[in-house]
């Protein structure tokens, strides 16, 4: 218990040289660590708060951390937030779809390119909802979408791609240009005079 004590000070001590090895060994200490982590996810400091997102994203088992995590995705720091979505990025979930979705109209541009990384992560499971945001999203949500069911490479997004081409945005345009030339469909959506 000394150890995690121990590592537990370091973690919140301020240095982030000393926060960063403390964040790596804390999850070979196992569940005692994993409890104390979820204490300080809800530290008043934001740099308690990312630091413990940071090892807990070092825990294998993400049936014992998706919650914290997710729950991170709407913390009032955009750097939390982002510490979460990096994390799904390494521990993806089918279960995170609709949080990481949600994400994607985030102020903070990074957390939604984040949670974009973390749906691309999760693969197909997650085209559906990508598809709803391609039609009704923000304009800056879209472009996420539309990136992410490019990385994605999932036939089901082929028409959603095709109508993303009609936009009036070039990054809309590029995003789908390089989905459908992923799934193979390349210059073959164009219609012949």
């Amino acid at each position: 218990m000394i150890e995690l004590d121990a590592l537990c000070a370091e973690l919140t001590c301020g240095d982030d040289a000393r926060a960063e090895k403390a964040a790596l060994l804390l999850p070979k200490l196992g569940f005692a660590a994993q409890q104390a982590l979820q204490v300080l996810i809800n530290a008043p400091d934001v740099d308690v708060r990312w630091w413990s997102i940071c090892a807990l994203a070092g825990f294998e088992n993400i049936d014992e951390i998706l919650s914290n995590l997710l729950a991170a995705l709407d913390d009032e720091s955009a750097e939390v937030r982002q510490a979460a979505a990096m994390a799904l990025c390494h521990h993806p979930d089918p279960q995170a779809v609709p949080l990481l979705i949600h994400a994607l109209s985030d102020a903070d541009l990074m957390t939604a390119k984040l949670a974009s990384n973390a749906l691309i992560s999760i693969g197909a499971v997650a085209t559906p909802a990508l598809l709803e945001v391609l039609s009704s999203g923000t304009h800056s949500a879209r472009l996420e979408a539309v990136r992410a069911l490019a990385e994605i490479k999932d036939p089901l997004a082929i028409p959603g791609l095709m109508k993303a081409l009609e936009t009036d945005s070039a990054l809309m345009k590029y995003w789908a240009g390089l989905g459908l030339d992923n799934l193979g469909v390349g210059m073959l959506y164009f219609k012949p005079q």
